[in-house]
């Protein structure tokens, strides 16, 4: 989906409404600055905002992902065409959460196998210490590539405004976590919750 384009077409249907951004704003309770973002082209309306959007704006939801009035003709195709690519993004969401589990895996058994050969097999000092150097950086550095691909593959939703998010790197390593959540501070409302994982932007 073309961003700038869906961007360009809430602007444009926001106009001949006559509305401004703060009155948009207001009507689906979130801020100024988030309408703007859309229009820029710098974010999508996440999904429980899409329905009322659309109703304000007087556009079909499959309008609003096309970034177009569409007739009767191209309704259809054009849904096609938005379902694919939720598809597509979903996909490769969950291709990159397939490496990342792989790449911890393998990495943290090498990691493991190097540093069980210093313990358990009569050598050098000099030669098992290098062994369990080996062993913890070939571990970390697969712990570093799983964590940037688990972080990049899809977003974070907040429970309190509904803002889908990537991140910061440094917020992401350092939050507590369970396997589907991640506590994090909003971009949007700034609150702080365990935000859940979700595979599309959109």
């Amino acid at each position: 989906m073309d961003q700038v384009k869906i961007g360009q077409f809430i602007k444009t249907t926001r106009k001949e409404k006559n509305l401004t951004q703060r009155e948009v704003a207001e009507s689906l309770g979130i801020s100024e600055k988030t309408v703007s973002k859309w229009e820029t082209g710098n974010g999508l309306p996440e999904v429980s905002l899409m329905l009322p959007l659309c109703e304000l704006l007087a556009i079909s939801v499959n309008e609003l992902l096309s970034g177009e009035r569409l007739d009767e003709k191209l309704y259809f195709e054009k849904a096609e065409q938005n379902i694919m690519s939720l598809m597509e993004e979903k996909a490769q969401a969950k291709k990159k959460l397939v490496i990342a589990v792989v790449t911890i895996a393998i990495t943290l058994l090498a990691g493991l196998t190097l540093v069980l050969l210093a313990g358990f097999f009569a050598m050098e000092t000099w030669l098992k210490i290098v062994l369990i150097v080996v062993g913890c950086l070939v571990a970390c550095t697969g712990v570093g590539i799983a964590c940037v691909l688990d972080r990049d593959a899809g977003v974070y939703e907040c429970r309190h405004c509904g803002k889908r998010f990537v991140p910061t790197m440094k917020a992401y390593i350092f939050a507590p976590h369970t396997l589907t959540t991640r506590r994090l501070k909003c971009p949007e409302c700034g609150k702080t919750s365990y935000c859940k994982k979700r595979l599309s932007k959109s």
